[in-house]
């Protein structure tokens, strides 16, 4: 039987997301993941930066992909973002994407201490400086003028070549004005959880249409979707368990919007009102229907099934499982349903 083909007519693949674990646990996961057909695997940045385990993961394997889901940008300087994507390109051999992402203000300027950037622009002057450096750091830098990073250079040593001088990078994105950003400067865009399976259908000739404005083909970036995913044989359980995750998003106000597209604004609101901090507290106001647009819920098979239509616009899935209120027996079983998962699909 010939293999199903992703938006650009290429194999389909599949990146999964890696905790923070002890080593030889996370060597034996993503050795694992290897095997499976895993075309790679994700780290996040919660609030330290998402390198370590991948550093990890790309000792213990020789085929997977690592990349950062994402880096938030503005946590370090630019220059240090481009020495450590070098270094990951080469502990990695070849295999290190660097995923950046604008993080929220409230956490940059409250937690990081950063000073309190425009996100876009700042991304924008990251991706710029960081490509710059990676590319000539070992020729000899010039002084750089970004919108924020401004720097001479002058007591910078020559550093060894990098293994590849057009190191990939993604962007993730939620909203229009950043997927447009990423559309027009990256090598990938990451889209967020809250894209559901409708959303992103939808999306796709405008995402087609923005490449070709800004005078890209199709095959210049990769479209990577972020699925919420919840394996489970007994689909009510399964739809029980991710219900305090889509409540928790629904509870913050700004991802109303793409609640109330898909027709639950009222719902989204109720969730509002409550407790955001405890999911637990604010679910009774998720009904079945309201979780299923944003997760994909039940058996391998009707999973597969409800994933089908993100492959008219993606390249490549990181299917999620969801997360709020979760015991580690959970983490755990649906962690190994995401592994059955891309394991049939790759059958």
């Amino acid at each position: 039987m010939p293999q199903a083909k992703n938006a650009v007519g290429q194999e389909r693949k599949y990146w999964g997301v890696i905790p923070v674990m002890p080593a030889p646990m996370l060597s034996g996961l993503t050795k694992q993941m290897e095997d499976i057909g895993f075309e790679g695997a994700t780290a996040l940045q919660i609030y330290g930066p998402a390198f370590p385990s991948l550093a990890v993961a790309s000792a213990a394997t020789t085929r997977l992909k690592v990349a950062t889901g994402v880096a938030v940008a503005g946590s370090r300087s630019p220059f240090e973002t481009a020495m450590i994507a070098m270094d990951m390109d080469r502990i990695s051999e070849g295999r290190f994407i660097l995923g950046l992402g604008t993080g929220v203000s409230s956490v940059n300027v409250g937690s990081y201490g950063v000073p309190d950037y425009k996100l876009i622009t700042q991304l924008k002057d990251t991706v710029a400086a960081v490509r710059y450096i990676v590319a000539n750091a070992h020729k000899g830098l010039k002084p750089y003028e970004g919108a924020y990073y401004k720097a001479d250079f002058k007591e910078l040593m020559l550093t060894a070549p990098p293994v590849r001088e057009n190191l990939p990078i993604w962007v993730a994105a939620l909203r229009q004005k950043l997927t447009d950003v990423s559309l027009e400067i990256a090598d990938g865009l990451m889209v967020h959880s809250l894209w559901s399976v409708g959303y992103t259908v939808e999306q796709g000739p405008r995402i087609a249409a923005k490449i070709a404005e800004f005078g890209r083909k199709r095959t210049d970036i990769e479209i990577n979707a972020w699925p919420w995913v919840a394996v489970n044989d007994d689909k009510q359980q399964a739809i029980n368990d991710a219900r305090p995750t889509v409540a928790g998003y629904a509870g913050i106000k700004e991802y109303e919007p793409f609640f109330a597209a898909l027709g639950f604004e009222k719902e989204a609101r109720l969730c509002q009102t409550g407790d955001q901090a405890n999911s637990l507290a604010i679910m009774h106001h998720v009904p079945d229907e309201m979780v299923e647009a944003f997760c994909a819920c039940g058996s391998v098979e009707q999973v597969l099934e409800k994933l089908e239509p993100y492959w008219s616009v993606a390249d490549s899935l990181c299917p999620m499982a969801p997360y709020r209120h979760f015991t580690m027996e959970q983490h755990m079983f649906y962690g190994a349903g995401l592994h059955k998962l891309v394991a049939a699909a790759k059958r």
